[in-house]
Order: C-alpha cells, then structure tokens, then sequence
C-alpha cells in the first residue's frame, strides 16, 4: 500500500492504520464516522471471539485500511463484487505478492461476513471473489544430518548460548511456532514426562511430546535462568529478565547461523518444518503431524507430504539399481 501515515481512531481507542486523507475524500462526517465504529467493532471481534494474537491483528487492520483506501469515499455496505474484483486488481497492478493478496481478500470476507451477522448489512461482496493464483511454495526444511549438526555444534556453556540451545532444541522438537516458544511458563512444561502445554494460534492451548534431548538442554537452561533475574514466569527471558520477543528468536538465530559458519539461511520456522518433514518421513502419520503442529486444518500439514515425496524420489535415485539415467553413465 502507498504511504499509510495517517491512522484511523477507533471507537475502542484502537488505532487502525490507513490513507485517511485519500480513504475519506468524499466522505461525510456521519459516514467516517460510521465507518470507524464498523472498524472498531471487527477489531473488537478479533481480539473476543477471534482470539487474534497482536501481529495477527496488525495484519488484519493492515488489510482493512487497504479496503478503506480502495474504497476512497464510497459506503463498504454498498460495495459490489464487481467493485471488490476491481481492487483485486489495482492491488495486483501494485506487484503486490499473490499470496499477499489472498490473504487481504480472506479478510474482507472475514469483515464482511460479520457485518452481515451483526449489523445485517445485505450481502458479502467478497465472497466468490478469487484472489490470482499463487505458485505452491514448499516449507523450507533442513536434512536431518543437517539439523544435527546445527543442534550439537552449538555451545551451551555461556548464558544466552545455553537459552538458545535450549529453544532451538525445543522447537525441533516440538515443532513450535516462535510465538509459542516465547510464551511458554514455567508451569506450562513436564520434563518429566517429556510434555508441554502450548497456546498456539487463536489461544487455542495443545499437549505436545518434548524430546529427552530437548528436555536435557531446557533443564541446563534453567539451572541457568535464576542468574538473568526472571521478572515473570515465562521459559525463556532476556538478558535484562524480561520476556523474549519474536524478534529476539529471530535474531539470535541469524547470530548462530553466522556464529557455525552455516551455509543454507536458518529461521526458527525452519525448525519447526524440519520436525514435521521428519517425522512424517519417518512415522508416515499425517494426523499425528497435524495435531503436533496445532494445524486447524489437515490441508495444512498436507504440504509436507510434497516434503516426503522429494526424500523418497531423491533416495530411489541414490540407491535404485535401475534408477540410473542415460546422462549418469556416461560420466563414468
């Protein structure tokens, strides 16, 4: 979206980012100010009934200012689905991603669906409307040779390196979202039976399995922990004892993949796909996978079956006898 500087007060004291100069040309007082409490009761919605974690919420208010920009002056319960095609389009005009754009659309849908519940507004004109077709782009996941090698040559006998490989154990094996790695308490983990409670997307809490490994190098992280100060109970803090953020996972395993001198880019997702293109080579469980990861959906964990089928298609042309091509034998 063009420069978003402005930002619409909401009814809820909420903000919601927009081009509000360009967004309300045309619009009445009355009908700002009827869209605002529109805005301001969607957002209400996703943090009641959604139970949308803050980035989920930003992204969401991110989508609504683009429609409200799009709009420039017209009633949103007046829209069309012609009218919502044609801002698919400008978005498209914008280089904007496919996937980008799909996800904006899903949360008009979401919007209009409510308005349509709550306030009785006449139809969702975003539903039926299709977003451009996105490229199907697999998880990036690391070989398990790979991720052993990242896990064992970390050091853990400072501090923070100690907290990092604890994470970074956690997450492979656990298959956590970074979010839910820097959310978890104290009283959340059972090390002794290799479990841990998480609250995943939505609030939405799972049991998970927790390695012996994993488990190991939490337990040396929290001989650890007392040193840094905790100001709350949550696993893993900073160095000033607060919480961690995010942002901090993020960085700090950029700091290793430096540190090891690791070639392929190293994320805390990667982790995550890892543990289930792993144990989906292994197990064959595609349930089993999705209630690990917290997936609402089985269509969801279904991408790592493409995973599953590249290791078996690259080991059946390593070791099949007869799976040797022409161009193969002529290099001997």
């Amino acid at each position: 979206m063009q420069a978003t500087t402005e930002r619409l007060p909401l009814a809820s004291g909420e903000e919601l980012s927009s081009s509000s100069k360009a967004a309300d040309k045309g619009d009445s007082t009355e009908q700002i100010s009827a869209k605002q409490a529109m805005l301001a009761h969607f957002v209400q919605y996703l943090e009641g009934e959604k139970g949308a974690g803050e980035h989920t919420r930003a992204a969401y208010e991110r989508d609504m200012a683009t429609l409200v920009e799009c709009a420039a002056g017209h009633d949103l319960a007046a829209l069309t689905p012609k009218e919502i095609r044609g801002y698919v389009r400008k978005l498209t005009s914008r280089s904007l991603s496919a996937r980008t754009i799909a996800r904006t659309l899903s949360t008009w849908r979401t919007f209009y669906r409510l308005m349509c519940r709550d306030f009785h507004w006449p139809m969702n004109p975003a539903d039926g409307v299709k977003p451009p077709k996105t490229a199907k782009k697999l998880p990036a996941a690391m070989t398990i040779d790979d991720t052993s090698g990242f896990l064992e040559n970390m050091p853990d006998e400072e501090i923070l390196a100690c907290r990092d490989k604890a994470i970074f154990e956690l997450a492979y094996s656990s298959g956590l979202r970074v979010a839910e790695l820097v959310s978890i308490n104290l009283l959340d983990l059972d090390l002794n039976h290799g479990m841990a409670v998480v609250t995943g997307k939505g609030g939405k809490t799972r049991q998970v399995p927790v390695g012996s490994v994993a488990c190991e190098a939490i337990r040396r992280w929290l001989v650890e922990r007392p040193k840094l100060s905790p100001k709350d109970n949550t696993v893993f803090v900073g160095k000033n004892g607060g919480t961690l953020s995010t942002r901090a996972v993020q960085l700090r395993i950029k700091y290793w993949e430096t540190k090891l001198n690791i070639k392929e880019p190293l994320y805390p997702h990667k982790l995550r796909h890892s543990c289930a293109s792993h144990l989906l080579q292994s197990s064959h469980d595609l349930r089993a996978v999705q209630e690990l990861l917290g997936h609402a959906s089985i269509a969801t964990t279904q991408v790592y079956t493409h995973l599953d089928y590249q290791h078996l298609a690259q080991e059946y042309d390593r070791t099949h006898p007869r799976a040797k091509k022409p161009e193969d034998e002529e290099k001997k």
